[in-house]
């Protein structure tokens, strides 16, 4: 059984990773910690309750965390890519261009009753000091309540199983940047900072996520089978699928599609052997023109540069096979919805 809490700004790919989790019977799925990130914080911390809501999981834990990075400006959100609300707007009264700052009262009354007293980074903190050496993290948005978890609590590392991210891009063109994905970008301080740290870490970045695209026909496939679930995924694709579509990212492909890059850390998770990884220390650039790029010493040399020195190595994931993912997270969810 994997104990684990999603660090998670939703996003419509966050939740399908938040079905996932919910869906597999090895996950105890602790708690949902908020980011700002693909939606400002409001609706990040809204989102998270709501999709727990839809997916019968109402007990599980909302812990509202930071509203903007630690040191560099905010940058704009993706309501582009997301939708106005977040989750392509499955929300009454959102409508394309309407500013994502919006009242929260365009959202349903959530029925979620768990919000917790706590912010995320100390809600990390506790769950991890409560179930030591048990709880795997999995980040998959800007990493800006990791790092003040760790800031916090420096023993933090000694406290997790694993820390596994999704986030940077090492040989993949970047989806903000030429070099930079979106979650780095967001947060280069806090994820350069991390990876300085030598815990078990994991990056699940766009060299494999970008390989794992989920076709429309089996998003229908959730729609058909997996009840309220599968019609939250459904409907709120249709903008994400639609953004992809546009951008002439699913080109050459028979159908409509878009890549379902949250997903995939918790299918690291679940079967770390459907991925190939490499190992080395990591740099997340910080400023410039490749602001946001990752950076991994793949030769292991004793380079004259020093910011590499004293680095611990991170598994950065580099192949996947993609089908057995694909195919693992939409049977998950639908048999779980079948029982």
């Amino acid at each position: 059984m994997h104990k684990i809490i999603l660090d998670t700004d939703p996003g419509v790919d966050d939740a399908m990773a938040i079905a996932y989790a919910l869906a597999h019977p090895d996950i105890e799925l602790l708690g949902l910690t908020t980011v700002f990130g693909n939606i400002n914080i409001d609706y990040a911390t809204r989102n998270a309750q709501y999709v727990l809501d839809v997916c019968g999981a109402s007990a599980v834990a909302v812990a509202r965390g930071a509203s903007m990075p630690a040191v560099q400006l905010p940058l704009p959100y993706a309501d582009f890519v997301h939708g106005t609300d977040g989750l392509g707007n499955v929300y009454p009264g959102s409508q394309p261009g309407m500013a994502a700052t919006r009242d929260v009262a365009l959202r349903p009354e959530a029925r979620h009753a768990r919000v917790e007293p706590v912010d995320a980074a100390e809600f990390i903190i506790r769950s991890a000091r409560e179930h030591p050496g048990e709880i795997t993290l999995v980040a998959v948005g800007p990493l800006t309540n990791v790092a003040e978890a760790y800031r916090r609590e420096p023993a933090l590392p000694s406290l997790l199983a694993g820390l596994v991210i999704m986030g940077g891009s090492v040989e993949e063109p970047g989806n903000v940047s030429p070099v930079a994905e979106a979650n780095f970008l967001n947060d280069p301080h806090a994820a350069d900072a991390l990876l300085a740290v030598d815990w078990p870490a994991t990056i699940v970045g766009l060299d494999v996520t970008h390989r794992i695209m989920i076709a429309d026909s089996d998003l229908q496939r959730l729609a058909d089978q997996a009840g309220a679930t599968g019609s939250l995924i459904w409907r709120s694709s249709r903008f994400y699928v639609d953004f992809y579509t546009r951008k002439g990212a699913a080109q050459g492909a028979a159908e409509p599609q878009c890549a379902m890059h949250d997903a995939a850390a918790v299918a690291c998770v679940l079967m770390p052997e459907a991925f190939k990884v490499v190992r080395g220390a990591a740099r997340v650039v910080s400023e410039g023109i490749a602001i946001g790029q990752l950076a991994v010493d793949r030769r292991g040399y004793a380079y004259a540069v020093p910011h590499w020195q004293d680095r611990p190595a991170s598994a950065v994931c580099m192949a996947v096979d993609s089908d057995r993912v694909r195919e693992h997270f939409l049977d998950t969810i639908i048999n779980y919805h079948r029982t």
